[in-house]
Order: C-alpha cells, then sequence, then structure tokens
C-alpha cells in the first residue's frame, strides 16, 4: 500500500467520524422506499400500454316509442264549433273508441239545411241520369232508323240498276230492229228496181224502218233516265247513311253532356255527405290506447276550427327506443349495430365509460337507426332499441320523454393511446363494422 492509498483510507475514516457527515448520511429505508416509489411508477407506466380501454361515443337524447303511430299525438277537431263537455280529463286512461269530448257548430240548424241540400243534389243526379237513359233510348232508335234506312235506301238503289240493265236490253233489242228494218228497207228497194215489189211493199219497209229507229231512241232515253235514278237513289243511299250518323252523334254528344252533369251532381253530392259526416262526427273518440297528457281547448268558450288540436294523448306501448344526437363528428364511427349502453335519468348507475363491462345500472342497446339528414343544428338522430334477452325497465318507471345519456361502444384501444389521444385532441380511432368485430372476437375467442 502506497502513501496515497493510504491516506484515502485515513481520511475516509475521519470523515465518517465527522457529526456533520452523519447528520447528511441517508438513510438506509429511504433509499428502499424511493426505489418502491420508483418500482411502482414504471409499473403503472407499462401498464398503460396492456390496460384496454374502450372508446365511447357520448350523446343525450330521450326515450320515445319505437313505432311512430305510438308517440305523442295530437286528438284534433274534426268541426269547427265550440268544446260542449270534455268526457275525460288530465292524466285519464283510454281506449280505442272511447269518447273524449262532444263539439257542436255554432248554428243548430245547419245539419238539417245541410241534409235538405243533399236531397236537392240527389234530385239533380237522378234527373241527369235520366237524361243520359234518355239520350241511350234515343241512340239506339236512331241506329234502328238508321238501318232501316239505309237498308230501304239500298233495295231502291237495287230497283234502280235493274231497272239500268232492262234499259240497256230494250237498247240493244231496239238497235237490232233498225238493223233488221235497215236490211229489209234495202232489200225492198233493190227489188223495186227489178219490178219485183210493189211500191207500197217500199214504202212499208220505210215506215217499219222509221219505226225502228224512234224505239231506238226511246230505249235510249229510257237508259239515260234509268241511270240517272240510280245516281240519285245512290245519292239518296248516302246521304240518308250520313243524316243517320249526324242524329246519332248529336244523340251521343247529349249523352255525354248529361253524363257531365250526372259527375259534377255526384261530386257535389259526395262534398255534401263529406260535410254532413264532419258535421255529425260531434263526437270526438280516442284513436288508440293510451294516456290524456293535456287538454289544449277550454269547454264552452274557445272556439275551435277544423284541424285544430284540442288533446294531446300518450300513447300505450311496450316497444320502446331513444333517439340519441350524435355529433356530427363522431356521425362516421356510428353505424347501425353499433353496440349501445344506456343510462336513463331518475335511474341509480354508476358508469365508467372505457370499461362498460364494470358498469352498474346501465342498459344495453343496439344502435337500429341513423338519420341521413341532421335536425337542423348539426346532431344526427340516431336510434337505439333494447337488447334481445336484457329488457329495459317497465313502462310505468321508463316513460316516454324520459332523458337519456348514451355511451356508443366504438374500436377498442390501450389506455396509453387513449390518454394520448386525449391530450392531442385527435378523433376516436375508426373501428371495424359490427358484423366484422363480431367475427374477429369469436377468432379471439
Amino acid at each position: 500500500m502506497n502513501h496515497a492509498e493510504r491516506w484515502s483510507g485515513a481520511g475516509a475514516r475521519a470523515l465518517v467520524d465527522l457529526p456533520s457527515f452523519r447528520a447528511v448520511q441517508g438513510n438506509p429505508r429511504t433509499r428502499r422506499l424511493s426505489r418502491l416509489l420508483f418500482a411502482v411508477v414504471a409499473a403503472v407506466f407499462g401498464s398503460l400500454f396492456i390496460i384496454p380501454w374502450q372508446q365511447t361515443s357520448i350523446s343525450g337524447g330521450r326515450v320515445v316509442a319505437y313505432a311512430p303511430l305510438e308517440r305523442r299525438q295530437n286528438i284534433e277537431a274534426p268541426i269547427e264549433g265550440r268544446i260542449v263537455s270534455w268526457a275525460v280529463h288530465e292524466g285519464t286512461r283510454v281506449k280505442k273508441g272511447d269518447l273524449v269530448a262532444v263539439i257542436s257548430d255554432n248554428d243548430p240548424e245547419l245539419v238539417a239545411r245541410m241534409r235538405l241540400e243533399r236531397s236537392a243534389v240527389e234530385n239533380r243526379v237522378e234527373a241527369a241520369r235520366a237524361r243520359v237513359r234518355s239520350m241511350e233510348d234515343r241512340i239506339i232508335s236512331l241506329e234502328t232508323s238508321r238501318s232501316t234506312g239505309v237498308s230501304a235506301a239500298g233495295s231502291r238503289a237495287r230497283m234502280a240498276r235493274d231497272r239500268v240493265m232492262a234499259a240497256e236490253h230494250a237498247v240493244d233489242a231496239a238497235d237490232g230492229a233498225v238493223k233488221t228494218s235497215q236490211l229489209n228497207l234495202d232489200r225492198q228497194r233493190a227489188l223495186a228496181k227489178d219490178g219485183l215489189t210493189s211500191t207500197r211493199g217500199v214504202e212499208v219497209a220505210e215506215l217499219e224502218q222509221l219505226r225502228s229507229r224512234t224505239d231506238a231512241e226511246r230505249a235510249r232515253a229510257a237508259l239515260s233516265a234509268a241511270k240517272s235514278e240510280e245516281l240519285a237513289l245512290k245519292s239518296d243511299h248516302e246521304k240518308v247513311g250520313s243524316d243517320a250518323r249526324a242524329l246519332i252523334r248529336d244523340a251521343e254528344a247529349a249523352k255525354a253532356i248529361a253524363q257531365g252533369e250526372v259527375a259534377n251532381s255526384e261530386a257535389e253530392l259526395t262534398r255534401v255527405d263529406v260535410r254532413l259526416a264532419r258535421q255529425a262526427s260531434q263526437r270526438i273518440m280516442a284513436p288508440r290506447d293510451g294516456t290524456v297528457l293535456k287538454l289544449l281547448a277550454a269547454q264552452g268558450s274557445e272556439m275551435v276550427k277544423g284541424g285544430d288540436p284540442i288533446a294531446v294523448l300518450i300513447p300505450d306501448t311496450e316497444e320502446r327506443a331513444v333517439e340519441l344526437h350524435v355529433d356530427g363528428n363522431d356521425l362516421p364511427l356510428v353505424a347501425e349495430g353499433r353496440r349501445v349502453r344506456l343510462q336513463f335519468e331518475g335511474w341509480p348507475a354508476v358508469q365508467f365509460s372505457g370499461w362498460p363491462q364494470v358498469a352498474v345500472g346501465t342498459f344495453g342497446g343496439t344502435v337500429s337507426l341513423v338519420d341521413s339528414s341532421d335536425d337542423g343544428k348539426g346532431k344526427f338522430r340516431v336510434v337505439v332499441r333494447p337488447d334481445a334477452g336484457a329488457p329495459w325497465p317497465e313502462s310505468r318507471y321508463l316513460r316516454q320523454g324520459v332523458r337519456a345519456q348514451g355511451f356508443i361502444l366504438l374500436g377498442r384501444v390501450s389506455l396509453a393511446y387513449e390518454l394520448w389521444r386525449q391530450f392531442n385532441g385527435f378523433p376516436a380511432s375508426n373501428p371495424a363494422p359490427p358484423k366484422q368485430a363480431e367475427q374477429a372476437e369469436g377468432k379471439s375467442k
């Protein structure tokens, strides 16, 4: 051992013996505690990368009936008038067809006058129908008359044609007689030159030849007259048909006008019946089973018009749903079939956003509808229905209009990733579609 080593060992022992050195010297228990704290911090930091976190989209909404017809609805006045009496009050449970109120028009004789008006319109309808029947009978008579007239005119035209043919035959016969008489005359003249016949025979032959020519001219005149008569009768045949068709068309036009009057009268009769039915329906009935929430019209003093709401009815239903209003930032992450955890107002619950499996007092649901358009304020309606086999509270506890908070379950990430996302303000990760997620979960199991 050299001099320096001896000096360092001696100096160290001297320092240890000093009171000030002993005062600043660390406590062994403190060192053990610091090591333990460091190990705990390291374990916590490491667990952040192991502990799973369920990302959710949190939104508010309310309980509604799933079927639109079973949601809150107004009972409207069918006619203009005043409420004579109410058969219900706020909170009354009614069945479909139960009397709700009685309404009366200001004019007590209105129904009687409308019935008189209906009787007059009925008479007009019957008169128009009688005109239609009369026109139909006239059309049938004109059709028969046309058939008869056309047939008679056709017969006369055929008779004229026969006369033309007879005249043509007579002309042919007369022409033949002319030729024969001309031959006889020529023969008599030749014989007279030879002195074989008398002058009297020649004169008789000339007379016969003149008579045959006269008969031929008469036959031609008769033929011309027969042809003219045939043309006239053909024209008459066409005229009879045209006149009959014109009369039939006039009768059909009159029938169409009468049918139009029937249609107008029947339409007016329908309008009168509608008005009369509305005036007769002075008893307002409940449209569905439910509970009267509020009366909107005062009895006796307030005038209501047809279509004005007079009461609010909440229909009975066991098929409920929740309408959530999701922000547009989270809408791309929400799809039909996505699982939801619901916390209802007035129902004690403890909800852990990242670990829904340990939540207490919440109820499961499934997204069944996502609106394709917003409500005008950048919110999109999402309808959630109960999960099968996990019923919600009874309707007496969970009424329509109860507010609810929904936690739409998205993707699963580590707690470290979720903290990093929250610190940086990044949106939630886009999860797999519900069917793909279920298949992946089944494979992992």
